[in-house]
C-alpha cells in the first residue's frame, strides 16, 4: 500500500481517509432543508408532503425560496466535501464527496433517515469535473422538463453521471458515482412504485 505524506506533516493516506471521511460525512448530514424551514416558521420538514427533507418536499410548503436555498446548500455541502478532501489529498476528491453524500442520506442526528441525494450528488459532480456536473444538470433539467416529475428527472441524472465520468476517466470515478446512483435510485424505490402505478405527483402537485 502506499504511503505518502500530505503537507509534510508525517499523515499516513489512512489518516487522511479518516479525516476525509469525517469532515465529507458531517458536512453532508448538515439537514439544510429542515433547518430552513424550522427557521423560517415553514413547519417540521419531516410532517409535510413526502416527509423527506430535501428540496422537492421543500417546495411543497409553498415557500419557494426556502427550496432554491435548500437545493443550493444541499449542492454546495456536497462541492465543499470535494473541495476539502481534494486540498488534503487530490485522489481522495469522491471519497469526500461519497461521504457527504451518504452523511446526506443517512444523518445520525436524523436516525440516519435523510435525504435522496440528489442535489447534493450535483454539487459533488460539478466540483470534481464540471463537464460531469453539466451533464448531470442537463439531463435533470432535461427530464424534468419533458416528465414534470422530480423524481423521473433525478434518477435520470443520477444515472447519466457515471456514465459520463466512464467517457472521461474510466471506471475509478465512474464506479465511485455508480455507487451513489444507486443509492438514489434506491432512496427512490417509493416513487418508482408509484411512477409504476401512475401516482407519482408532478412538480407543484401536493403530496
Amino acid at each position: 500500500m502506499l504511503t505518502l505524506k500530505v503537507n509534510n506533516m508525517g499523515t499516513s493516506d489512512s489518516g487522511n481517509i479518516a479525516y476525509v471521511v469525517a469532515i465529507g460525512y458531517l458536512l453532508g448530514a448538515i439537514p439544510f432543508g429542515l433547518i430552513l424551514t424550522r427557521l423560517f416558521g415553514a413547519g417540521d420538514l419531516r410532517t409535510i408532503g413526502s416527509g423527506n427533507i430535501g428540496a422537492t418536499n421543500v417546495l411543497r410548503t409553498g415557500r419557494k425560496g426556502l427550496a432554491a436555498g435548500t437545493l443550493l446548500l444541499d449542492m454546495g455541502k456536497g462541492a465543499a466535501a470535494v473541495c476539502i478532501a481534494r486540498m488534503i489529498m487530490p485522489e481522495l476528491a469522491l471519497v469526500g464527496g461519497l461521504a457527504a453524500f451518504l452523511g446526506h442520506c443517512y444523518p445520525v442526528w436524523l436516525k440516519f433517515n435523510g435525504g435522496k441525494g440528489v442535489a447534493t450528488m450535483l454539487g459533488i459532480s460539478l466540483a470534481f469535473n464540471w463537464i460531469i456536473g453539466l451533464v448531470f444538470a442537463a439531463v435533470w433539467l432535461g427530464a424534468l422538463a419533458v416528465t414534470r416529475i422530480s423524481s423521473i428527472s433525478g434518477m435520470a441524472a443520477a444515472v447519466a453521471a457515471p456514465i459520463a465520468a466512464f467517457g472521461l476517466y474510466g471506471w475509478h470515478p465512474a464506479k465511485m458515482l455508480g455507487l451513489m446512483a444507486i443509492v438514489v435510485l434506491w432512496k427512490h424505490r417509493e416513487n418508482i412504485a408509484r411512477i409504476r402505478a401512475g401516482s407519482e405527483p408532478k412538480v407543484g402537485a401536493k403530496a
